[in-house]
């Protein structure tokens, strides 16, 4: 953990969002917590630690000041608090009115408006929390979907630090040994064999490669991905986009072209969230006949198709396969996509067609729906999620964003680096380097050597009163 830093004022912040509201909570924390919120409050019984005190909050100072709301004052007292020092939360009806005078009051008594994320950056400076479980915070307050929501508690738990500590400890005690080999080598203490050195390096790199494998899925959990419907026109894409919205979103017509922008929803699909994007027909061949605004529509269709992580073309199985519909198979070749069967409903023997077409849908398994009796919508949405998480089942303590892979990413370039070392008999003190480089990697990923510019952007990302 970093060397805690000494903390002389207190802080203060709304910490619920912005507008009306049942509750509203104003957050004092510091060494002075405790005697502002007295002089903001009228306390009906002594602040005692973690237990809730009535209070008449005041219109101004002075124990005869006329109160103008109610709320509940509880105190966690240094050490037992979130950040460690004296935290006050005073929680009063949300009215902003009322908010803005408890913290405009705040400040007239000394204390100072808090800076994104400073509450939980002093718990992570004070050694509450590493900087794993402090990302996982803010997280955990932009979840959109369950799953966010539970994969960011389970970081806030410490299960991605515990991953790596198992990895940590055994590059330590590594260190540490060709250290004291090298210290003591001219005590007659054995040098440690080139052999023991590789096998312990080999144990610790596995790990580590499993914990870099989950970045995948973790950026997925984290971030969501995007999914282009695309086909030319009247195949229904906007009638799949409807069923998947589970709402009429986009305008369905019998008239070909009635898409003539991208429509765009997004929907959460197993806990992944996922941005579908509705297209407009493509029609390449009478461009010169379309109209200038289905152009456009054509043009950022091919963008979003270009863009998306995923695609789901949507056949007419209705209809022969045309020169479009070979453009757009060829145009996903060697990409994560679906193809749709669209108004199966009215094709006899819909397993039969899609036998015929196989040898044309360039190595993608045909999945047959009907937008109109909804059939294959529930397997649509099966198979678009394990093509989002790629068959992966939810694992504790994976990675979720850029900082965290590059962390562990470099560690393993700094152990590759030793063990090619090792492999050549270069002297210790030279593989120490490249161990050391790998600990340090480590060691950024839960904040024990971390700078103050990367803490600064970290928690700039916060927002005010957390």
């Amino acid at each position: 953990m970093p060397t805690p830093k000494i903390v002389t004022d207190t802080i203060a912040a709304i910490s619920t969002p912005p507008g009306r509201g049942g509750i509203g909570i104003v957050r004092l924390s510091g060494p002075d917590a405790v005697s502002i919120a007295s002089q903001l409050v009228r306390l009906h019984q002594p602040l005692e630690h973690a237990r809730a005190r009535l209070a008449d909050v005041l219109d101004a100072s002075g124990a005869n000041a006329p109160s103008i709301d109610e709320a509940l004052v509880t105190l966690f007292g240094s050490p037992n608090s979130y950040t460690s020092e004296d935290l006050v939360e005073i929680a009063a009806h949300g009215s902003p009115v009322v908010l803005e005078l408890l913290l405009r009051r705040a400040l007239e008594l000394g204390a100072r408006l808090a800076e994104p994320g400073e509450f939980t950056q002093r718990a992570f400076l004070a050694g509450r929390i590493d900087l794993t479980q402090a990302e996982a915070v803010r997280d955990l307050i932009d979840a959109q979907t369950l799953t966010q929501a539970r994969q960011a508690a389970s970081q806030m738990g410490g299960a991605l630090s515990h991953r790596v500590a198992a990895a940590k400890q055994s590059l330590v005690e590594l260190i540490a040994m060709l250290e004291a080999g090298i210290d003591f080598g001219e005590d007659d203490v054995d040098v440690t064999p080139q052999a023991e050195i590789a096998k312990r390096m080999g144990e610790i790199s596995p790990p580590l490669a499993a914990l870099e494998a989950s970045f995948a899925r973790g950026r997925i959990v984290h971030d969501g991905l995007t999914l282009a419907i695309v086909g030319r026109p009247n195949v229904g894409k906007s009638s799949l986009f409807n069923c998947l919205v589970e709402r009429e979103r986009a305008i369905v017509t019998a008239s070909p072209g009635t898409t003539r922008d991208l429509v765009s929803e997004r929907i959460s699909i197993g806990g992944i969230p996922i941005e579908l994007v509705d297209t407009a027909g493509f029609r390449e061949g009478a461009r010169e006949l379309l109209e200038e605004a289905e152009q456009l529509g054509i043009r950022r269709s091919h963008e979003a198709l270009a863009d998306a992580a995923l695609v789901l073309v949507v056949l007419d199985a209705t209809q022969p396969l045309n020169d479009e519909d070979h453009r757009l198979l060829v145009a996903i070749e060697g990409r994560p996509a679906i193809i749709a069967l669209n108004k199966s409903d009215l094709v006899l023997n819909v397993n039969e067609l899609a036998s015929k077409l196989q040898p044309a849908l360039s190595g993608h398994s045909a999945l047959s729906t009907s937008a109109l009796s909804g059939e294959g919508i529930p397997a649509l949405r099966e198979l678009i999620l394990s093509l989002a998480t790629g068959g992966a089942a939810c694992e504790p303590g994976i990675l979720t964003n850029l900082r965290q892979h590059q962390a562990i990413t470099t560690a393993l370039s700094a152990l590759a680096d030793a063990v090619r070392a090792n492999a050549g008999a270069i002297p210790h003190e030279m593989i120490l380097l490249d161990l050391y480089r790998a600990l340090w990697a480590l060691d950024s990923l839960t904040g024990q050597t971390t700078s103050d510019d990367i803490l600064n952007l970290i928690f700039s990302t916060f927002c005010i009163g957390k």
